[in-house]
């Protein structure tokens, strides 16, 4: 069935400006769940700081003494207090610093972008707005502006630059996200309510996901 790629243009007014040609190859996709919880489980194992650490027996402090004598006590024999067994010694097997990330090819990342774009799109819940401009850094401007759009969440691509208003605009709003096209990812598209794409993001994203 041939899926009509055509897309209303809005402003930040939640105006219908005009309308925009979307590339099928992108933008139309069957959402394969499978490649975007790939892409996920890549991302969020390459965002893992990897910091946690417990101490093995060589690194707990303490005494290296025989804690009692080998015979006579009626105890189990002790060679040492860090001992794994002992209240406050090492740990066996225990987590190290280290990274989680792992190998995902480019080109299943790159599938799992245009998937998450599709599922968006199938979903009504991918607007195209004309631009990310604002007169001034307000805001309360922009909150209303967004309220327009009566989504919970929004994840906002702009093409390769963000106006300055705008993106201090942006700060103080919660559950909403603006990011150039290069960090346009699957994780925070399938994160947020709704996508919001600027003009110059849908010709970025074109451009780099062909």
């Amino acid at each position: 069935m041939q899926i009509d790629m055509t897309a209303k243009l809005y402003n930040l007014n939640n105006e219908i400006i005009g309308n925009l040609q979307l590339d099928d190859s992108i933008f139309a996709l069957q959402p394969r769940v499978d490649i975007i919880k790939l892409v996920v489980d890549w991302q969020r194992a390459k965002a893992r700081a990897g910091t946690h650490k417990t101490k093995t027996v060589s690194e707990v402090m303490g005494t290296t003494k025989k804690p009692f004598k080998q015979k006579g006590t009626g105890n189990a024999r002790q060679g040492s207090l860090r001992s794994v067994h002992m209240r406050g010694g090492g740990v066996s097997h225990g987590p190290v610093c280290r990274s989680h990330e792992t190998d995902l090819p480019k080109k299943v990342r790159k599938l799992g972008l245009k998937h998450a774009l599709s599922s968006k799109f199938v979903e009504g819940k991918l607007i195209i707005v004309d631009s990310f401009t604002l007169e001034q850094p307000k805001t309360t401007m922009l909150a209303k502006k967004l309220k327009n759009f009566a989504g919970k969440s929004f994840f906002m691509v702009d093409g390769l630059d963000i106006e300055n208003n705008f993106l201090l605009a942006m700060k103080n709003i919660p559950n909403a996200k603006v990011v150039p096209q290069i960090g346009a990812n699957v994780y925070d598209i399938i994160k947020h309510d709704y996508i919001m794409l600027s003009k110059n993001a849908v010709i970025a994203l074109e451009e780099r996901l062909k």
